[in-house]
């Protein structure tokens, strides 16, 4: 499962409805990229290197950084 899909299956959402979420706030929902790691907290909509609270590294991304729109 991409992280997308699990980061919007965690916010019980589907991927349209967080993407347009996102697009209208200030924060985006965020996972962390690395595996195995569901870390998952609001960051800025363009966060590619956001802290993982969990592993410790800079691995956090938005949302919209993942579908590729920032």
């Amino acid at each position: 499962m991409s992280k997308l899909r699990e980061l919007a299956n965690i916010e019980g959402k589907t991927v349209d409805e967080l993407l347009a979420e996102a697009t209208y706030d200030s924060v985006a929902a965020s996972i962390c990229s690395n595996p195995g790691c569901s870390y998952t907290t609001g960051m800025e909509p363009d966060q590619d290197a956001g802290w993982c609270e969990e592993c410790g590294t800079p691995t956090v991304v938005s949302c919209l950084v993942l579908a590729g729109i920032l």
